[in-house]
């Protein structure tokens, strides 16, 4: 396998809070790594930084996980300006610890700043921040095959200001949490209801960016759709209201007599990372895949569907119900090239799979305590 090392380079933290923190790496975490979930459990240490109006970005502090002060009139609070990433780092049979693709999250998150009006992290800084981030809290990465440190680089307008306009002050933050394996005893197939009256994005919106706004609205129809025994909500676009856009929080794929088809990313739609990597590596299987707008008749007759985001990697879809039609794929199983792609994917995460395009990076942990 080919890993690119990523040597932590010191933030702004005491000398006495690294001893502390290395000190706490010889302990084992309090958790039973076969019940993690996908939920919040909280970790060691995590990162700030902050920037005043008019500055640079300068390196952070490494500080224990704990809650934080921000003002009422914050704009993050008032006027929703903040934005999010997800990554994961996972270890591999070697005992390493590994990210995927931090370049690629540094530059969608610096897209999504800048579409919110919000000064942008730089890349070495954003890259620098993470493996930190992942090599302070190292006992909490879960053991190969148990699951993953979830990371979530956030930045927020976190200055009071009044008036509409970008806060006075930003913080730039990441913390981790273990998180278990998005398929409890294996792949299962997932039902989709298409939604007629709710739509995740509109052209010229902030679809395309990973703003924390997009994601309280979608709540009340997904809910809408489990009580229904759907596990998400598929939208359509909002103008004709007959294009695939995205599977709740998750980019769609349809595949047909062996070509791969997926939504052209028009601005509604957020540039996933794992998009990006399946499309890369259908292409390397020697599939055609065609990032087009895609009607919604037609993927009601494709041969297999999924679904691709960090937190499922990919997620086979079963069933899709739309208006009188319900249709199954696959005979509701685990498509074929569905379950290829899950296998590579996850596959070149690990080290298992080689890495031709020098993706996956290893995090060096300081005293090898890992």
């Amino acid at each position: 396998r080919n890993l690119v090392s990523l040597a932590p380079r010191p933030c702004e933290t005491s000398k006495a809070r690294v001893a502390a923190m290395s000190a706490q790496q010889e302990e084992q975490p309090p958790c039973d790594w076969d019940k993690l979930g996908f939920s919040l459990l909280t970790t060691d240490t995590m990162y700030i930084a902050q920037l005043q109006e008019g500055d640079s970005w300068a390196p952070g502090e490494l500080m224990p996980y704990g809650d934080i002060k921000i003002s009422p009139a914050a704009g993050v609070l008032n006027y929703g300006q903040g934005i999010f990433e997800g990554m994961k780092a996972q270890r591999t049979d070697a005992g390493d610890i590994v990210i995927f693709r931090p370049n690629c999250n540094s530059d969608r998150f610096a897209a999504s700043a800048a579409r919110l009006g919000m000064p942008t992290v730089p890349e070495d800084m954003f890259v620098d921040a993470v493996q930190s981030v992942v090599a302070a809290n190292a006992r909490w990465v879960p053991p190969t095959g148990k699951g993953a440190l979830y990371i979530r680089p956030c930045l927020w307008g976190s200055g009071g200001i009044l008036g509409v306009a970008p806060a006075p002050q930003f913080t730039f933050c990441i913390y981790a949490c273990p998180v278990g394996p998005y398929f409890k005893g294996g792949m299962s197939p997932i039902a989709l209801q298409v939604s007629d009256e709710h739509h995740r994005a509109a052209p010229g919106g902030q679809g395309g960016a990973k703003a924390i706004g997009n994601y309280a609205p979608g709540m009340v129809p997904c809910m809408k759709a489990k009580k229904q025994g759907f596990n998400e909500i598929l939208y359509l676009d909002a103008v004709e209201h007959r294009y695939v856009e995205e599977a709740g929080a998750a980019n769609f794929f349809c595949v047909k007599n062996g070509v791969v088809h997926t939504p052209a990313l028009v601005g509604t739609i957020l540039p996933g990372i794992t998009r990006m990597s399946v499309i890369q590596i259908a292409k390397d299987l020697g599939h055609e895949v065609r990032e087009e707008r895609v009607d919604i008749s037609f993927a009601l007759e494709a041969d297999e569907c999924f679904c691709t985001g960090t937190a499922a990697v990919i997620a086979p879809i079963g069933r899709i119900q739309h208006g009188d039609r319900d249709v199954t794929f696959a005979g509701g199983e685990v498509g074929p090239l569905t379950r290829k792609l899950y296998d590579m994917l996850t596959g070149i995460q690990v080290g298992k799979v080689e890495d031709k395009h020098d993706w996956v990076r290893k995090v060096q942990v300081p005293n090898n305590k890992a």
